[in-house]
């Protein structure tokens, strides 16, 4: 029996892809969060928008990969 080496460094490659590309995507919705707030002393509607939608992309690509993991859920 003989490991699959490609496959292996593939998946070693697209899951550091994609935990590098949460974490910023994570940033970039706390950074626009902050900015909201920081703005007039108010809380800007287009930067919780932003942020919104950063936490949003962040929690699909967490429960796609919960998906991906139980199988009772295929």
């Amino acid at each position: 029996m003989h490991p699959d080496w490609t496959a292996r460094g593939e998946v070693a490659a697209v899951s550091v892809g994609v935990t590098v590309a949460v974490v910023v995507v994570f940033a970039l919705g706390l950074a626009r969060l902050e900015g909201a707030r920081a703005q007039q002393g108010g809380t800007s509607a287009l930067g919780l928008g932003q942020a919104t939608l950063c936490f949003l992309v962040c929690a699909a690509v967490v429960a796609y990969g919960i998906y991906l993991i139980v199988p009772q859920f295929h």
